[in-house]
């Protein structure tokens, strides 16, 4: 049983492993197309370099590998254990007396050191890589556009030139009907190139672009116009012709990236080490700055009114302290100084409230900030964790449903994943904004997630089928009175075949029975709702009516007439307790005849099983009298 379990392990491990690879590659493209979209607006017209586009692509995909983990984890989870419950190979190892747990113990194994691998990730590689991400984006955003010159409209993307072209030849890269302002000794001193064509392309140093035009004419002026516009004198300018000229124009096409030094203050770009300095560094000075603006208040509102110095509620206190009844002085005050002191106070009360708001900026950035990194520091633990609480999500779970490949578990992961996303962000979100506590925010997801886990691995150990979505489509139909039809076939062998006189008799006999009740219940007409929930009578005689019909169709299915088996299968399948009061016991009835709505649906619903009911046994009379016709 060792050997076989061993065997068992390396099967196991060898379907989730090689799932794991292919789901994490899925999982990681996935995340960084969608983190791609975000930023492609800001990448497009750029003209970056493949090398420069290649870092970024490595830099994304590392900072999003601890994301990718935990939802590869679920999605390989549901899919392998949902194959080996399809394929059968699940039942089994359960009945070669290998419970679930078991089977599930080498990939909690492997789980676990992917929870060890995602935190060294996290606390090592990630802030890092985080870092140059966001020094490339910075970077990205800050750099010029690349020029892409339209057709038959003056295009400004170069700084200070404007430039017109009539049409462009895309495979020479020829320029036609060129007309060039050229504004970088300022608006009133603009040089005009008009040319039959021309080439642009960027120097070799890519800060300047070389401009070469061919057969035209550069108009520039000789002197300021600003003085000869305004007294209506004409301006002297120069006029060239050319059949080629060389215009160099400043375009700094080269992408400097910044120093990385400047990011290196970003929660995301420190380990644990530094995001425990940085909330000790950043809180002291913060509470230091607000310390300071509290000893400014002091001595600006109450010091220099000449009160002591000790605490007012100490001052207070002291009997020797002589109290000062503010209303009686008030009160004695003539009505100009109570205007007066009245528009002072207020004029004051502004005042403070001024400094205060224009001083609440710089403490609350550095409170915020200590948030940044407590958030930070409880991240890199619940995301890690994630990796193992997932797995005991996805691997019960797909043992209960038993649906293997990309469909059914690619669907239920990524709502888990979406749950558990929105779950975490939303407790982010307070946490950074202070609504509640840095830890409960991080680990909100993680103490809903965590007990659904521990739910799923209960019951699927057991063998619970309460993911069986059969069970809730039956209870569904059930409830609504959708019933599947009879079906008997001709027996190959038939040891004693039924007196078909004397099991019509019966069945003539129970016709008559459901004759006299459908009289006595008053079947098809709506039932008495005081009766019906406040004065309960139980009524088995259905139960024995649908009892009885089973055992004369159980004799009756040995029958070697065709006719008869053919007859037989429009008997219905009765309700026998729908047609009365749900609840057996007094007091539940009459707590659900209070409740008028809940009575009033429930008393329809009956209504309709009443109608179900009395059809069902006129269908048994009309069927008796065609078996009649066939015996």
């Amino acid at each position: 049983m060792i050997r076989l379990v061993k065997k068992l392990d390396m099967y196991i491990l060898k379907k989730f492993l090689l799932l794991f690879v292919g789901a994490f590659c899925i999982c990681l493209f996935v995340l960084m197309m969608q983190f791609l979209w975000r930023y492609l607006e800001e990448l497009i017209g750029k003209g970056l370099s493949m090398d420069l586009v290649a870092k970024f692509f490595w830099y994304m995909a590392l900072t999003l590998v601890p994301t990718a983990l935990p939802l590869s984890v679920l999605l390989t989870a549901l899919i392998s254990f949902g194959n080996l419950g399809e394929d059968l190979e699940l039942t089994a190892m359960k009945s070669a007396g290998i419970p679930l747990r078991r089977i599930m113990a080498p990939l909690a194994v492997i789980c676990t050191v992917l929870t060890g691998v995602s935190f060294v990730f996290q606390n090592g590689i990630s802030p890092s890589a985080q870092k140059q991400l966001t020094r490339l984006l910075v970077t990205i955003k800050e750099t010029s556009p690349a020029i892409e010159i339209p057709e038959g409209v003056f295009y400004n993307g170069i700084p200070n030139v404007n430039l017109y072209v009539k049409h462009k030849e895309p495979a020479t890269g020829m320029l036609y009907g060129v007309i060039v302002y050229k504004m970088d000794q300022g608006f009133e001193n603009a040089q005009i190139v008009v040319a039959d064509s021309g080439r642009l392309e960027t120097t070799a140093d890519k800060h300047f672009l070389r401009f070469t035009v061919y057969s035209g004419e550069q108009f520039e002026n000789l002197r300021s116009t600003t003085g000869h516009l305004q007294a209506g004198i004409n301006v002297p300018y120069d006029r060239e012709t050319f059949k080629k000229k060389d215009l160099l124009i400043d375009f700094d096409s080269d992408i400097d990236l910044l120093d990385e030094n400047m990011f290196s203050t970003m929660a995301r770009a420190k380990n644990l080490k530094e995001l425990d300095r940085g909330v000790d560094s950043i809180g002291s000075a913060t509470d230091s700055i607000g310390y300071t603006y509290y000893k400014g208040y002091l001595d600006r509102y109450f010091r220099q009114r000449d009160l002591r110095r000790e605490d007012s509620i100490k001052a207070a206190r002291d009997a020797s302290h002589e109290m000062v009844d503010v209303s009686k002085v008030y009160a004695a005050l003539s009505m100009s100084r109570k205007l007066e002191t009245i528009r002072k106070a207020q004029s004051e009360t502004d005042q403070l409230a001024s400094d205060m708001e224009w001083q609440k900026p710089l403490t609350s950035s550095g409170y915020m900030d200590v948030r940044k990194h407590k958030i930070e520091w409880h991240q890199k633990f619940a995301l890690s964790l994630a990796c193992l609480f997932f797995f005991f999500i996805g691997a019960p779970l797909g043992a209960i449903i038993r649906k293997g490949g990309l469909g059914m578990p690619t669907v239920i992961s990524v709502i888990i994943f979406i749950t558990y996303y929105i779950i975490n962000t939303s407790g982010m979100k307070l946490a950074r904004e202070d609504s509640v506590d840095v830890w409960l925010g991080m680990w909100i997801s993680t103490m809903v997630l965590v007990p659904f886990g521990a739910f799923i691995t209960y019951k699927s150990n057991k063998d619970s089928t309460v993911f069986n979505i059969d069970n809730y489509i039956n209870s569904v139909r059930r409830f609504i009175g959708i019933r599947r039809g009879r079906s008997f076939n001709l027996k190959e062998v038939i040891i004693e075949e039924p007196d078909h006189e004397a099991e019509l008799q019966n069945l003539e006999r129970l016709t008559q029975r459901c004759k006299d009740y459908i009289v006595k219940a008053r079947l098809p007409y709506a039932p008495n709702y005081v009766r019906l929930w406040f004065k309960f009578v139980d009524d088995d005689e259905v139960a024995c009516i649908s009892h009885e019909l089973e055992g004369i169709l159980d004799r009756l299915s040995n029958s070697r007439n065709v006719k008869i088996l053919t007859y037989m299968s429009s008997y219905p399948e009765m309700y026998t307790t729908a047609h009365l009061s749900p609840f057996r016991k007094h007091g539940m009835n009459v707590a659900v005849g209070i409740l008028f709505p809940v009575g009033l649906i429930l008393a329809w619903r009956i209504w309709r099983f009443r109608i179900l009911l009395y059809h069902d046994m006129k269908t048994i009379e009309k069927t008796t009298d065609l078996l009649r016709q066939c015996v």
